[in-house]
Parts: structure tokens; C-alpha cells; sequence
């Protein structure tokens, strides 16, 4: 079993800044994807961020390409996603995502609220 642990969240005015974290734990697989995804009100969960544990290959939606920056840990097992220039369209709840044997995101996080403040 693999557990994932995000922290960071809070309330930030637009324009400003907040690092999210993941703590992973338990049997993760080498080469595997750590990611982060974003539920809106209302919206469905979106992908946000991901890298790959093994190479460090990192990709971004189009929405936050140059604003945020996915970055592991390998000694720590975290990902941590920062988040700058933050719009009141990035409030959301940021879920930690990595992925399986099947290369699909089997494992999720409890998930942390980020609010942007116009």
C-alpha cells in the first residue's frame, strides 16, 4: 500500500504564493508518477502537475504552465508544488496522486483546500 500525505494549503490573496507538499509512503514503484490534481466547486478534478520519480520529467497543464513548479525529493519522498501569480481560479482542493503497477494514479491523498482571494 502506498499513502500520500499533501499539506501546505490555506487562504492567499491573487498574486501571492503557496508550496504544497506530499509525503509519500509505503511501497511506491520505481518508476513511478507522482502528481497533483485540483477538484473546483462544482468542477470535475482536473490534472495540474506531475513528475516521474526515476528521470525527474516533469508536465503541466496549460492553465498553470509557468506559474507553478512540480519538484520531488528523492532522499525525503515528497513532491512539493509551487504555486506563484495564484488567480482566484486556482481555489481548489489539490490532491497528491501516484501512480500503480498499471501506470494509473491508484493512489490519492486526503487532499488540501487552497482559496485565492480576489
Amino acid at each position: 500500500q502506498v499513502q500520500l500525505v499533501e499539506s501546505g494549503g490555506g487562504l492567499v490573496q491573487a498574486g501571492g504564493s503557496l508550496r504544497l507538499s506530499c509525503a509519500v509512503s509505503g511501497r511506491t514503484i520505481r518508476n513511478s508518477v507522482t502528481g497533483w490534481f485540483r477538484q473546483a466547486p462544482g468542477k470535475d478534478r482536473e490534472f495540474v502537475a506531475q513528475t516521474r520519480w526515476s528521470s525527474g520529467d516533469t508536465n503541466y497543464a496549460r492553465s498553470v504552465k509557468g506559474r507553478f513548479t512540480i519538484s520531488k525529493d528523492n532522499a525525503k519522498n515528497t513532491v512539493n508544488l509551487q504555486m506563484t501569480s495564484l488567480e482566484p481560479e486556482d481555489t481548489a482542493v489539490y490532491y497528491c496522486t501516484t501512480t500503480g503497477l498499471t501506470g494509473s494514479y491508484d493512489y490519492w491523498g486526503q487532499g488540501t483546500q487552497v482559496i485565492v482571494s480576489s
